[in-house]
């Protein structure tokens, strides 16, 4: 530290805080086989030994949703998990409320499904079209019990009965297709035997079984034929969609067995500042209680020692970023933060040594700060493995936001979680007893209508594919390792986009 007579200067960082638009990549030398559909954007999300496979969870599009009230609800988690990303639903809601949508896209999702419409064979059709009507299911699995565990007997679906002229008063048993006159498979069938023996037998779902003839599961036809549609989608071991959860430093104790039971695959301590004592604790108890089945991440932070006390911690993964967003005014109401494309550079050194000494790789999120579609790849460039976006996703059809009409012109819905309309005080939590906003850190406003999200998304990852071609690379390791950059002036900036012409309408899009 700089001293002087009477006290002590503050350290001063002499170096520029950068964002990501202040950055221009140079092309490298493009081949014949720098073709998009050979480039590969699968990205680790938690940590991982080496070239260990064991404990890796991988995603395909190195893209995934903010945990936000006004973002990640269950429609956009299943949208994104589908094109391969992920999505953390937000934690600044009850308990229960938060475990719902995390079911409802576990649930979504099959490859082998655990039946949770079920019924007696002394059920009656009346009771089996009010259970279709209260969970949606069009398919109910009949077994001894009425559980999804209980002895296989049959199954009844919506073109089982005719819709208008059944007696509501007679047994399912009357209309049900019974195991005796269907195919069904045995555990530990794979899924692509289980749709080979679906399509041979011309049944849209197929029972597996285990000893005893217990239901097991289900595999619905339905999830083949989307499957072959996005390839791409994010999946566990059982076929169900991946999902993430934000969890916060207050009430993580009965939060995090909640969601482990729901089924959610990775979990992240969202906090404002995650360079504090409380997310060490939080990661402490879920390491004491769960050890290392539990993957959870933690942030937000800008530089390499918060770095090295999240890794000490032991996050899975690490978020960086504060005060970036396009809705956040943190920095404005309490001047913390730090230039996004400086953070992503030191946190990033940060890891390589990390990695380098231990051989453990902790990949990094860069949360915010991306203003323009090109800016997420020079995120990528920069070190960053994967990006954290709210406004981008809030603007299509699936966030959880009304679209309304302002001007002539469509919009959604789009407030930030440090403002008084989501008052997620856990996220901006410094200890103490208070339990409110003491200030806003956030806005509440509303982003352009963007559409649904799959062909938003399928052309972002487009935009980046082509961008790795130009570089001379096929893999995010390898992007980052050609990335050549220039920081540009502002002259060089003005020319980024069209200039000096008047543009017909539409005849460019720009994000």
């Amino acid at each position: 530290m700089l001293r002087k007579k009477g006290g002590i200067l503050a350290t001063i960082i002499e170096t520029d805080s950068r964002s990501f638009g202040e950055f221009l990549l140079l092309p490298n030398l493009t081949t014949e086989q720098h073709a998009p559909h050979n480039v590969d954007l699968t990205c680790d999300v938690v940590k991982y030994r080496d070239d260990a496979d064991e404990g890796r969870l991988r995603i395909q599009a190195p893209l995934v949703s903010a945990v936000m009230q006004a973002v990640s609800g269950p429609e956009l988690a299943i949208a994104l998990a589908k094109e391969g990303g992920l999505s953390f639903i937000f934690h600044s809601q009850p308990i229960a409320d938060q475990v719902a949508m995390i079911e409802r896209v576990k649930r979504y999702k099959a490859g082998f499904v655990v039946s949770d419409s079920n019924l007696s064979p002394d059920a009656t059709m009346r009771e089996a079209v009010e259970l279709r009507e209260r969970t949606g299911h069009s398919t109910m699995a009949i077994t001894d019990d009425a559980t999804a565990g209980g002895v296989f007997i049959g199954l009844i679906g919506s073109n089982d009965y005719p819709p208008d002229s059944f007696d509501p008063d007679r047994s399912v048993m009357r209309y049900a297709s019974l195991k005796d006159g269907m195919s069904w498979g045995k555990t530990g069938i794979s899924l692509s035997e289980a749709y080979r023996q679906m399509w041979e037998n011309k049944q849209r779902v197929l029972p597996i079984l285990s000893e005893g003839g217990r239901l097991d599961r289900l595999v619905f036809r339905r999830d083949y034929q989307e499957q072959t549609t996005y390839r791409l989608q994010s999946v566990d071991s059982d076929g169900r969609l991946i999902v993430g959860a934000g969890i916060n430093t207050r009430d993580y104790r009965e939060r995090v067995p909640a969601l482990v039971d729901a089924g959610a695959n990775v979990l992240c301590i969202d906090s404002s500042d995650g360079y504090s004592q409380w997310v060490a604790e939080a990661l402490a108890w879920i390491r004491t209680t769960y050890g290392n089945a539990v993957k959870v991440g933690a942030g937000n932070i800008v530089d390499e020692q918060a770095f090295d006390y999240l890794v000490a911690a032991d996050a899975d993964f690490v978020k960086v970023g504060v005060g970036p967003g396009s809705i956040c005014i943190t920095r404005q109401q309490k001047g913390i933060g730090r230039g996004q494309a400086s953070a992503v550079i030191a946190v990033a050194a940060a890891r390589d040594r990390h990695s380098q000494k231990t051989g453990v790789y902790v990949p990094i999120c860069a949360d915010g700060g991306i203003a323009t579609e090109y800016e997420k790849t020079v995120a990528l460039s920069l070190g960053a493995d994967f990006v954290m976006l709210g406004r981008y996703f809030a603007a299509f059809d699936e966030s959880p936001p009304e679209t309304v009409l302002i001007g002539g012109r469509h919009y959604k819905e789009y407030w930030a979680e440090g403002s008084n309309r989501a008052g997620n005080w856990a996220r901006y939590d410094v200890g103490g007893t208070t339990r409110r906003l003491a200030f806003e850190e956030g806005v509440d406003g509303y982003v352009p209508y963007a559409g649904q999200l799959s062909p938003g998304v399928q052309l972002t990852l487009t935009k980046i594919k082509s961008t790795f071609c130009n570089c001379g690379a096929l893999t995010i390791p390898e992007f980052r390792s050609k990335a050549r950059l220039v920081a540009v002036s502002n002259a060089s900036l003005q020319q980024s986009g069209h200039h000096g012409i008047l543009a017909r309408e539409n005849s460019a899009r720009s994000s």
